[in-house]
């Protein structure tokens, strides 16, 4: 499994590693898990993001490989783009309208800015009038910010959560170059 993982060119599916594997998912998870806790005191990790897996560096030494490949140091998102993301990681998959309403303004230029980056995907389309699109995070999402799994980000706050019912939202403009 580890080798399949190393040599994927991107997430891997569970039902996939199985097949090729010719072993349960069951099975897949368990090496999972032995693979992770294994990691954890090493460079590598695994990355999950939906039903999908994937081999990466650990992101605690991200600052090492990036001067190791003469990389520029990771691009910085506006103040703008990190509002847009927190919405779609809280709410995914949510459309741009619901975020719109939570941010108080027009966020399509983030949003391309953001499916560019590759940090957004869209996802299929709401069942809401005129049928908005549906964006959602992707595995260069997790990546950038340095998670496993969503289930790392961090818990919302119940009194700062995101409203996107139309009533009122807690995330405010404060400056007014928003993208």
């Amino acid at each position: 499994m580890e080798a399949v993982l190393f040599v994927a060119p991107g997430p891997v599916e569970i039902s996939q590693l199985a097949a090729t594997l010719e072993v349960s998912p069951q099975e897949v998870e368990a090496s999972l898990e032995l693979l992770a806790e294994r990691y954890s005191a090493q460079g590598l990790s695994l990355q999950r993001h939906r039903n999908r897996i994937q081999l990466t560096s650990s992101p605690k030494y991200a600052s090492d490989i990036e001067r190791f490949l003469e990389l520029e140091t990771t691009a910085r998102l506006t103040k703008a783009a990190l509002e847009v993301l927190a919405v779609i990681a809280y709410q995914q998959p949510t459309t741009r309208p619901q975020i719109d309403d939570v941010r108080g303004v027009n966020s399509d230029t983030v949003l391309h800015t953001l499916l560019r980056y590759g940090l957004i995907e869209e996802v299929g389309r709401s069942d809401a009038p005129g049928r908005p699109i549906l964006y959602s995070t992707t595995p260069d999402f997790l990546h950038y910010f340095g998670l496993r799994s969503m289930e790392d980000l961090p818990p919302l706050d119940p009194d700062v959560a995101l409203d996107l019912t139309g009533a009122s939202s807690v995330i405010s403009k404060t400056e007014p170059d928003d993208e």
